[in-house]
């Protein structure tokens, strides 16, 4: 069977011609082939995600071309899971999307506004969300570009979606530094905390009270392995993270008897292609390392996004206040 940008990184690897061309490309740069064994069930053409932009879809296309004498080959299927999409999951509901430009929250806005819902998009990137808006045309999006550790972003949200709101996912969050606590500094404690906790408490306080007075609602916060565990990240991060969960947890008992369902999902490693901030802490880094290599699996952001879109549909109707590991099996280790 030829070899295509669809294949497995594990089966280019098992290829003779194609274990040869990847591991050339990664001898090009310096890197170890064993650096590949969380991702080899992922397709090769993830592997522009995982470089977080350093590399281009012309290096996957050169690779295709190479494994078969200069030919891009018909794309066969997928191996593994593929995204199977309910048809009409999400009609005649509005869902809150945010960091819908990019990674997670892009995959899960996507899939949400293909099951039929319509979907306020927030995004601090503008281009990149009318980009995301551009490819679904005949989709039910609103775009909102905005700021949202500001409070003018979060009316602004609140204002697109109108009197209904049946859902929220707070998905936009950002990376630290890796610093333990002695050594983060309080601007990166400040904005970490600002993004991936102030930010989606203060959207929930504002969609709370619309839920509560149709008396019903699902909303969705994305957590990290890092929220279950002190090894995964750093101190900013980490403490971030178990603020979500801890927020997640508050609110589904408040507000379960209301109709009401408040769950939370801690992704593990997912290619999603975030970059990582600058001046990373070298000690944090060291001391991470060997518990970061132990990550069983890495994910694609529709993996994530099929995770999320079930928590917030009625298919997910007896489960609030949930922390849903969808780590590929990290947290059990």
């Amino acid at each position: 069977m030829a070899l295509t940008a669809n294949s497995t990184i594990g089966e280019w690897l098992n290829d003779p011609t194609g274990g040869d061309l990847v591991r050339g490309l990664l001898a090009q740069s310096g890197a170890d082939p064993e650096a590949l064994t969380p991702v080899l069930g992922l397709p090769l053409q993830q592997m522009v995600a995982l470089s977080q932009g350093a590399m281009p879809q012309s290096v996957i296309d050169d690779l295709v071309r190479a494994a078969n004498g200069g030919e891009i080959p018909e794309e066969s299927a997928a191996t593994g899971w593929t995204e199977q999409i309910t048809s009409g999951r999400f009609a005649g509901k509005t869902v809150i999307v945010t960091g819908a430009a990019s990674g997670i929250g892009k995959a899960t806005a996507s899939r949400i506004a293909r099951e039929g819902g319509r979907v306020i998009a927030s995004d601090i990137a503008a281009d990149k969300l009318d980009a995301f808006k551009a490819e679904l045309p005949d989709a039910d999006i609103v775009a909102v570009a905005g700021d949202l550790t500001k409070q003018d972003a979060v009316d602004a949200v609140l204002a697109a979606a109108g009197d209904r709101i049946d859902g929220l996912a707070n998905v936009a969050g950002i990376n630290d530094d890796f610093s333990p606590a002695g050594e983060t500094t309080d601007a990166v404690w400040d904005r970490v905390i600002a993004i991936n906790l102030t930010a989606p408490f203060k959207l929930m306080r504002a969609v709370l009270p619309v839920m509560e007075k149709a008396g019903r609602g699902a909303i969705l916060n994305v957590a990290s392995e890092a929220g279950l565990r002190g090894n995964a990240s750093g101190n900013a991060y980490t403490a971030s993270k178990h603020g979500i969960i801890g927020v997640t947890k508050s609110a589904a008992f408040m507000y379960g008897p209301k109709g009401i369902r408040v769950n939370s999902v801690a992704p593990g490693g997912v290619a999603t292609g975030i970059p990582m901030p600058p001046n990373m802490s070298e000690a944090g880094s060291a001391r991470l390392a060997p518990f970061q290599q132990a990550i069983p699996t890495v994910a694609t952001a529709e993996h994530l996004a099929a995770s999320i879109t079930f928590l917030l549909s009625d298919d997910a109707v007896n489960i609030n206040g949930a922390i849903v590991a969808s780590d590929g099996g990290w947290s059990v280790q």
